[in-house]
């Protein structure tokens, strides 16, 4: 396990409970000097895990049979990760494979056998692996505290000597696992709450967290429509049939979190230009969406903004923001995979079960996912 070398990230692909797991499990584990401090995870507590410490990612990367990560492998003090990694190791992380094919034909190239965090299917199997969902927890929570944080408002109602303040309007769009989340710790911090989410099937979901579903009808069927699943983008005409009908939502809410994201794709835009001209001056939205595109047209990516008396925070990877516990949940889900794929410490690849064939990027110089194939091939004709 190097030390993550992307600007900001602060999370780690490993915590020492969980080395503690995977050295029991046959597994040999080797950490980078420091790779765990922006995490709070010192050195010297994976030595008590068992793992051994290298003194820089270059020692470390040209001897692993795998190595863990949380982002794609990048430009690091001692050179590149990628170009210092053994020919036909394995890789784990978030690689990005649908937008970075670059990244994927040097994976190729240097016969690497790679696994996207993103890539594993959401299935009733897989759940323990699901790194998406256990960051997107992180996401739901932080971002809801970054709303808090900025509105001029209390979220709870507080009655006292000096008058009474209304509890604060809170507005969730989409209510996957970071839209669940954000409503109920928007809940927790006493705001009245109100979620919308193109999947019905969702309904009783938000209702069970004390928050109110805004029924709109749109038509979305086929794959994408329960509760389980990721929300498909909608056709143009039925997201602007959407946009209408959110639009005074939006105007009264003090503060809206937006989490609606589509895999691989731009996220969908919800809140116009219209109905941030329309929200209260000091009013607060959160985009979550910010990484592919965000949520709301006025969006800066990582950046904070005031435009027209409302604060937009798109700030990108709220779960690097909370590195520790952020950390142990992706620990887990990056360890129950591995050992998925080498049960005694030794790997062991089926390419007949759904998981394995489904998170495999490239094994023995060959793209194993068919729609980063897609994408690859399209990379390459266009």
């Amino acid at each position: 396990m190097p030390k993550e070398v992307a600007p900001g990230e602060r999370r780690v692909a490993l915590v020492p409970t969980v080395v503690s797991k995977l050295t029991e499990g046959g597994f040999e584990v080797v950490v980078e000097s420091g790779a765990g401090a922006a995490a709070w995870y010192p050195d010297g507590t994976y030595e008590e895990a068992g793992a051994k410490i290298a003194p820089s990612a270059a020692d470390l990367l040209s001897g692993a049979d795998g190595v863990l990560k949380v982002g794609e492998p990048g430009q690091g003090p001692a050179g590149d990760e990628l170009e210092q990694m053994r020919e036909g190791a394995l890789l784990i992380g978030f690689l990005q494979p649908l937008t970075n094919s670059e990244l994927v034909k040097r994976l190729v190239d240097r016969r690497i056998t790679s696994f996207a965090m993103e890539a594993i299917p959401r299935t009733t199997r897989a759940q323990s692996m699901d790194a998406l969902s256990s960051q997107a927890v992180v996401a739901g929570y932080r971002g809801t505290l970054a709303a808090a944080e900025s509105l001029g408002k209390f979220f709870p109602m507080l009655i006292t000597a000096a008058g009474t303040a209304a509890p604060a309007r809170v507005l969730v769009l989409g209510a996957g696992v970071a839209g669940l989340q954000a409503i109920a710790t928007a809940r927790r911090l006493g705001a009245v709450v109100e979620a919308y989410d193109v999947r019905p099937a969702v309904k009783e979901e938000v209702e069970s967290l004390g928050a109110k579903f805004v029924q709109i009808e749109v038509q979305q069927g086929g794959e994408g429509s329960g509760s389980g699943e990721y929300a498909k983008e909608l056709p143009e005409e039925t997201q602007r049939k959407q946009r209408e009908l959110l639009a005074d939502r939006v105007a009264r809410a003090d503060c809206v979190i937006t989490t609606a994201a589509v895999p691989g794709r731009q996220a969908p835009k919800l809140v116009t230009e219209d109905m941030v001209s329309a929200m209260a001056p000091g009013s607060v939205i959160v985009d979550l969406a910010a990484e592919t595109g965000g949520n709301c047209d006025l969006t800066e990516p990582d950046q904070v903004v005031e435009r027209q008396g409302v604060t937009i925070d798109g700030r990108l990877n709220l779960p690097s923001r909370m590195p520790y516990h952020a950390s142990l949940l992706y620990a887990n889900n990056v360890a129950n995979l591995l050992t998925h794929l080498a049960p005694e410490g030794e790997l062991n690849l089926d390419f007949d079960d759904e998981i394995t064939v489904g998170a495999c990027i490239t094994h023995e110089g060959r793209i194993i996912n068919e729609r980063v194939r897609e994408t690859a091939e399209g990379a390459v004709s266009a």
